[in-house]
């Protein structure tokens, strides 16, 4: 069997690595690694490859940026002629990035099978891209492999066929399992000389960092919230120009470059809490244990509001200021990991593509 897996972002990094690694201890048989290059930050994207263990891409699509039509419709260019020349049997797509779509789309129109690796999610808000990534190609694809059972209720209510789903866990946490223990070694707090006490800042939705009165409303938030806790944010290039072309000040936060994994891990497992617009994050800090405040109307992942650490913040500032205190002073609820979260999802993974595809 030739399996091809294609990545685009980091978040799929994560998620492909352990996958790949159960199919080749399954000895499932060849496995192609693409890389569309959607995102384009070369020195971050090897590091991530470095730190998860993946091997080198076999080709890079070198999509770079660009719109969103854009970007998917180049990749389809792109991937038609990869997909021609390789033959695959199986193409492994992950999460709900415009590479994800792409290629699904692409594949299904040359007749060849899709598998979706964490199929299901949904914010309900289509006003978010990767929601309509995640519908289209969960529509399309042959196999949906589902990190919880509302991604199960979600497909067949959408009249996707139960024989296509697999329920079958978390794959995130097969690398997060794999090295937690190796970044908590890499004492990055000591470094960025940062208290026992801190919080952990992660923003980059369009919604909160590319309208100017948004960024500002959350920026002087976070400010008033430095004066009582020690914030770190490893701010994305372009969020730390915005912020300088608006000349805007913020004394009370420490900003850092962005992070590789371990690193990034290493600072999420030590926080007092994680302040974030990101999918992935809220489930990490679930799995770790750590309060999650997220700013976003709604969350694709429920089960990290109903079972675990996350909640939803929206845009109510003064909501976000006392769900910091709160923390603080240690009222805020404890969650739990949800059922097979347990770090063993690419195993259940590799035993249906071998056994059961």
């Amino acid at each position: 069997m030739k399996l091809l897996h294609v990545v685009g972002a980091r978040p799929n990094f994560m998620k492909a690595a352990p996958v790949i690694d159960a199919l080749k201890r399954a000895d499932a048989g060849t496995q192609i690694l693409l890389h569309t290059g959607q995102h384009y930050d070369e020195n971050m994207s090897r590091i991530f490859f470095d730190e998860l263990g993946l091997p080198a891409p076999d080709a890079n699509l070198e999509v770079g940026s660009a719109s969103h039509a854009v970007q998917t419709a180049e990749i389809m260019i792109r991937i038609e002629q990869y997909l021609s020349e390789q033959k695959p049997d199986l193409v492994i797509v992950y999460g709900d990035i415009n590479s994800t779509v792409a290629a699904t789309l692409t594949c299904t129109k040359i007749g060849i099978p899709v598998a979706h690796v964490e199929a299901g999610l949904r914010s309900f808000d289509r006003n978010m891209p990767e929601e309509i990534n995640r519908l289209v190609t969960d529509q399309i694809a042959n196999y949906l492999f589902t990190p919880s059972p509302d991604g199960d209720e979600h497909l067949l209510r959408e009249g996707v066929a139960s024989d296509k789903i697999f329920l079958v866990g978390n794959v995130m946490f097969g690398t997060l399992v794999r090295l937690l223990p190796k970044a908590k070694q890499r004492n990055v707090r000591k470094t960025l000389e940062l208290p026992e006490q801190y919080g952990l800042i992660t923003l980059h939705r369009p919604s909160n960092v590319d309208e100017p009165d948004s960024l500002v409303e959350i920026m002087t938030t976070l400010n008033e919230i430095g004066e009582d806790l020690a914030l770190v944010f490893p701010i994305h290039p372009r969020t730390r120009k915005r912020l300088q072309d608006m000349d805007f000040k913020t004394p009370n936060i420490q900003f850092i470059d962005p992070q590789g994994y371990l690193d990034f891990v290493a600072l999420q497992s030590e926080a007092t809490v994680v302040i974030t617009d990101s999918g992935g994050i809220q489930e990490e800090t679930t799995y770790m244990g750590i309060p999650c405040l997220t700013v976003r109307e709604n969350t694709e992942r429920p089960i990290t509001i109903t079972v675990g650490t996350n909640t939803l913040i929206g845009k109510d500032m003064q909501k976000l200021k006392q769900s910091v205190q709160d923390i603080i002073n240690g009222r805020y609820k404890v969650g739990k990991n949800p059922d097979l979260w347990d770090g063993k999802a690419s195993d259940r993974i590799a035993d249906v593509i071998v056994n059961r595809l």
